[in-house]
């Protein structure tokens, strides 16, 4: 054991506070662009249907949320639940912005919104693969210790 490891501490320990210190900032980090996407959605004037504005609202911006919360009492549960919001999400946003020809393309976007709009779209998607695959780690890891 090195002289610099804390007593009493295991070394899965050092890594579980790690990943969740990622997984906190991927999660809020996706929040604020959420935000921002928002702003690009309300000055273009796409407007979303009730489904779609309520997946948005629980499991884009509440999901992730929750998920994070859970992980302090329940680590497992958490990063289960952050896995699945975040990887609905990038499906959701993939297909919605990239994909299905619409008002909520990318390419369709009013000009003066179309790079905050099309550059926040690419970071949800960024955001979304990355939490999605930290909290994957992070049930894998849990689950082999």
């Amino acid at each position: 054991m090195s002289r610099f490891a804390l007593p009493g501490r295991q070394p899965s320990m050092g890594h579980s506070t790690r990943a969740r210190t990622w997984l906190t900032a991927v999660v809020l980090a996706h929040l604020a662009i959420s935000f921002v996407h928002g702003q690009a959605h309300a000055g273009s004037h796409i407007q979303l249907s009730l489904a779609a504005n309520i997946f948005v609202y629980l499991v884009i911006l509440a999901g992730p949320l929750i998920g994070l919360a859970l992980t302090w009492p329940a680590e497992r549960i958490g990063n289960w639940v952050i896995a699945v919001t975040m990887a609905a999400s990038l499906v959701f946003g993939v297909v919605n912005h990239f994909v299905v020809v619409s008002a909520d393309h990318v390419a369709y976007v009013d000009p003066r919104w179309r790079l905050l709009f099309a550059t926040s779209a690419v970071l949800l998607a960024v955001t979304e693969t990355i939490g999605s695959a930290l909290a994957i780690r992070s049930i894998r890891e849990g689950s082999a210790s």
